[in-house]
């Protein structure tokens, strides 16, 4: 199906680097749609056991949790795939099932260089991030943001991501980590 899409995307690039300054309105319908989504029957795995297996070590200086509970989600839920003033969410070919708290935990991670957006996500999705199944999927996505780091993608956010890595786990993570996956 293909719909013609009139609200332009909230940011050209994944991350955000000023305040969109969307209305309470696009809030309510960002946090309606993603607990409709995580309620979906999803079938296929997007962010697979093997990758957190190694990505948290090697990302986060931490061992991978044994248990990884999981969702229905997008899989690539950054500012660049949600549109505003009106909300629509672009791009499902990543969609599947993921951590529990990765799709907030992953728009996030892409705000952490406008603290008041960065601050009303944690609101918003705090009744998910705030849990241990939720802390694991933001931990997911932190992950998945210092390897796109590490291969020279979004280096203005290597600070603020191993900053709040360290602020989940209370390890500092590893400096200039490889940008694939050790195996």
């Amino acid at each position: 199906m293909i719909d013609y899409i009139t609200d332009p995307v909230v940011s050209t690039r994944p991350d955000l680097v000023n305040d969109p300054n969307l209305p309470d309105t696009w809030w309510h319908a960002l946090r309606t749609a993603t607990e409709s989504l995580g309620g979906a029957r999803g079938t296929r795995i997007t962010v697979r056991d093997t990758w957190i297996k190694k990505a948290f070590p090697q990302y986060l200086g931490i061992p991978a949790p044994a248990e990884v509970e999981r969702v229905t989600g997008h899989g690539d839920f950054h500012w660049g795939n949600l549109t505003g003033p009106a909300l629509t969410i672009l791009d499902w070919e990543r969609w599947g099932l993921v951590p529990v708290g990765f799709d907030p935990g992953m728009l996030h991670a892409n705000s952490l260089l406008v603290p008041a957006v960065a601050a009303r996500i944690r609101d918003e999705f705090a009744a998910v991030l705030d849990t241990p199944a939720g802390r694991t999927g933001e931990l997911a996505a932190i992950a998945e943001m210092l390897q796109a780091v590490a291969r020279g993608w979004y280096p203005e956010l290597a600070a603020p991501l191993a900053g709040r890595a360290q602020e989940l786990t209370g390890v500092t993570p590893p400096q200039g980590a490889a940008p694939e996956l050790c195996r």
